[in-house]
C-alpha cells in the first residue's frame, strides 16, 4: 500500500458513491465503484468517467471480477465492513469513516475524511485547494441567504406512499443548512445517518408558520399520484399554503462534493421561489 503523501501507482477502488465522488474531486479516478449503474441516479455529480468498472452491488461486491484487477488499494467504509474477510486477500484496506457510530456533524466529519483521503492518494494540495473552494461556495450561499430571509425548511425524501425519510442533526443536509444559514424545522435528533423514518402525518408536527416542505428527487414512481388522492396529505398546512417544492437528488450519505451540491441546489431552490 501507498504510504501516507505518496500516489498510489495501482490501481485504487472505490466501494461507497462519496468515496468515489471525492475522488474525482480530487484528480484520482477510481478503477472501480460499487453500484455504479446507481450513480447517475443518486449521485448526478461529478461525471463517472466511462473507463470504471462496475463491481456490482455494494452487499455482494463482484470478488471475482476485483481480485482480477489486481488493486493496489481498496476504500470502504465501516457500514460495509462485513465485507472485509473477503477483501482482505485481496488487498489493503482503509475505512473511511464519515457516518460511524462515533457520530459528530456529518459536514466537519466530511471535511476530515477528505484530508485524509488527499494524504492516502498524495493529493494534499489538490484536497486543500478543494475544500477552500467548497468553503468560499458555503459562504457564498450564506450571503445569499441572508438576503432572502427564508422560513424554516423540511427536508424529506419519500419511502413510499406513507412514509418519508426527514433529515436532520447530525446528518449531511442539516449540516449544510446550518452552515449556510437556514433553519431546519425539524428539531428532532435524527439517527447516525441523519435521518428518521415517519409516517406522512407526523408532518402535521411541523410549525405551519412559513415553513416550506422541500421533497428531494428522486420519488418513488407512485408517490406523486397518491399524495394527490389523499385526504391527510392534502389537510397538511404547508400543503394547503402551497409550500411544497421538490429538489433534485443528492446524496444523502456523501462527503464535501455532496455538500457543496447540495448547498448550492437549495440555495438556488429558494431564490427562484422569493
Amino acid at each position: 500500500m501507498a504510504s501516507a503523501g505518496v500516489a498510489p501507482t495501482g490501481p485504487v477502488v472505490a466501494l461507497e458513491y462519496g468515496i468515489a465522488s471525492t475522488m474525482l474531486t480530487l484528480g484520482a479516478v477510481p478503477a472501480a465503484v460499487a453500484s455504479l449503474d446507481g450513480w447517475q441516479k443518486w449521485v448526478v455529480e461529478p461525471a463517472m468517467p466511462p473507463e470504471v468498472v462496475d463491481l456490482g452491488s455494494a452487499w455482494e461486491v463482484n470478488l471475482e471480477i476485483l481480485a482480477g484487477m489486481r488493486p493496489e488499494l481498496i476504500l470502504t467504509t465501516p457500514f460495509l465492513a462485513f465485507l472485509r474477510p473477503k477483501l482482505e486477500p485481496i488487498a489493503p484496506i482503509v475505512s473511511i469513516d464519515v457516518y460511524g457510530a462515533g457520530g459528530g456533524d456529518a459536514l466537519e466529519r466530511a471535511i476530515d475524511e477528505t484530508v485524509k483521503l488527499g494524504d492516502i492518494l498524495g493529493h494534499q494540495q489538490q484536497a486543500a485547494a478543494f475544500l477552500g473552494e467548497a468553503q468560499a461556495l458555503f459562504e457564498d450561499c450564506a450571503t445569499r441567504i441572508r438576503r432572502l430571509r427564508p422560513g424554516p425548511i423540511a427536508v424529506v425524501s419519500f419511502t413510499d406512499q406513507r412514509h418519508a425519510r426527514i433529515h436532520g442533526r447530525p446528518g449531511l443536509y442539516h449540516s449544510v443548512m446550518q452552515r449556510i444559514g437556514v433553519e431546519n424545522a425539524w428539531t428532532v435528533e435524527t439517527n447516525m445517518w441523519g435521518f428518521q423514518t415517519i409516517g406522512i402525518e407526523e408532518l402535521g408536527r411541523l410549525q405551519a408558520d412559513r415553513t416550506r416542505l422541500v421533497v428531494m428527487e428522486p420519488l418513488p414512481p407512485d408517490v406523486p399520484a397518491a399524495l394527490e388522492r389523499s385526504t391527510l396529505w392534502q389537510s397538511l398546512p404547508f400543503v394547503r399554503q402551497k409550500q411544497v417544492s421538490t429538489m433534485p437528488a443528492v446524496l444523502l450519505f456523501g462527503m464535501v462534493e455532496e455538500a457543496r451540491r447540495f448547498a448550492r441546489l437549495l440555495t438556488e431552490h429558494l431564490e427562484r421561489l422569493a
